[in-house]
């Protein structure tokens, strides 16, 4: 009997010690950074190995000049765009580029995003597989002990990606078209919306109100909106429309009317009651102003 067991608990003994070593997790000189950034609508997620400088020379001897770097540690770094964006007017479609950075001279660089994925630092590397290359200048910059990736200066429509290590710094512009981008998210979550769904409708309207663009578009929406439930927020939806489109005897009405539906739902009415009352008020001045 024992000899049986004996292969049997060798067996489990190693797949044990199989386990341990795979969920062992050890400290990394070089540990990874995953990161992501939203401009408008759009998400900008980094993967990368943070080496430290540790009393050495970076530029032009650790990272020598005049070699593709893999702008990071081990494995290559990546970075994924949830939308088209813009760098240098350059396009760049949807999806995930290796990252790596041609330091040429102490001021002048090229960013390069590859469609090569998967590989070990530039082990593999072929030019051929470039998306883009282009030429930037890097900054004099504070010491920075471990390289750093982030997206500053972010507005609605842009943020400029850094790279900063050592007592360098290389700044990236990336453009981002955030109205047709959301527009397009738009028109999707509209095509699978259900019958009843008159919320989707109302958050697109909103949307554009706060644009103050498309009002013929909005108008479609907000009447669809109204024609699945009519309630006092989307009918406070489509007077601010029209007062938008300076047309405030009808958003006048409207509010009035958004008022009534609004004593049926008090609770989700209150947060809005002062608005939709104070806006009655304004228009009420400002009907006269343009008659």
């Amino acid at each position: 009997m024992r000899v049986f067991f004996a292969p049997l608990i060798s067996l489990l003994l190693l797949c044990c010690s199989a386990q341990a070593q795979t969920l062992l997790k050890l400290p990394q000189a070089s540990p990874r950074a995953h990161l992501t950034y939203t401009i408008g609508v759009t998400d900008v997620t980094i993967n990368y190995g943070a080496p430290g400088v540790k009393n050495r020379e970076v530029w032009g001897k650790l990272v020598p000049y005049g070699q593709v770097w893999r702008a990071g540690a081990n494995e290559g770094t990546s970075i994924k765009f949830s939308t088209e964006v813009r760098i240098s007017q350059e396009t760049i479609p949807a999806g995930t580029y290796t990252l790596y950075v041609l330091p040429v001279d102490s001021a002048n660089w090229t960013l390069i995003l590859s469609k090569q994925k998967g590989l070990w630092g530039t082990d593999g590397y072929d030019p051929k597989e470039d998306f883009i290359r282009l030429p930037f200048s890097p900054q004099t910059a504070p010491f920075q002990e471990t390289l750093e990736y982030s997206i500053k200066d972010i507005t609605t429509n842009s943020g400029r990606l850094h790279l900063h290590w050592a007592n360098k710094k290389l700044v990236v512009p990336i453009l981002v078209e955030t109205h047709k981008q959301t527009m397009n998210q738009i028109k999707d979550s509209l095509s699978i919306a259900s019958s009843t769904d008159w919320t989707v409708y109302a958050l697109a309207v909103n949307y554009l109100i706060l644009q103050n663009t498309d009002h013929e578009q909005a108008l479609q929406w907000v009447n669809k909106s109204i024609e699945m439930e009519e309630n006092f927020y989307n009918v406070w939806l489509k007077a601010k429309l029209l007062a938008q489109k300076n047309e405030y005897m009808e958003a006048l009405e409207l509010n009035k009317k958004a008022q009534k539906l609004g004593k049926k739902s008090k609770d989700t009415y209150h947060a809005y009651a002062d608005e939709i009352e104070d806006a009655a008020i304004l228009w009420r001045e400002k009907r006269f102003a343009v008659n």
